[in-house]
């Protein structure tokens, strides 16, 4: 954005995910959004820490680039 404003959270390509818990496949929520990969990363190992029995990944558009269970 040229105004210097940062851009909206949508816009933010990478994504932290908490899926339901108890054998549902789907995402229960987003956690946080960022602008770049060093970020995401740091978030989502704060967010394994916090919810450490659930499912949580951590995707740039639709690709998964990390998963908790795996």
């Amino acid at each position: 954005m040229s105004d210097g404003t940062s851009a909206p959270t949508e816009e933010l390509p990478f994504r932290v995910e908490l899926w339901h818990d108890g054998g549902h496949d789907a995402v229960e929520r987003i956690l946080a959004r960022a602008a770049n990969a060093q970020l995401a990363r740091a978030i989502f190992k704060a967010a394994q820490g916090d919810h450490p029995q659930r499912r949580i990944t951590l995707r740039r558009d639709n690709r998964i680039i990390a998963d908790s269970t795996k």
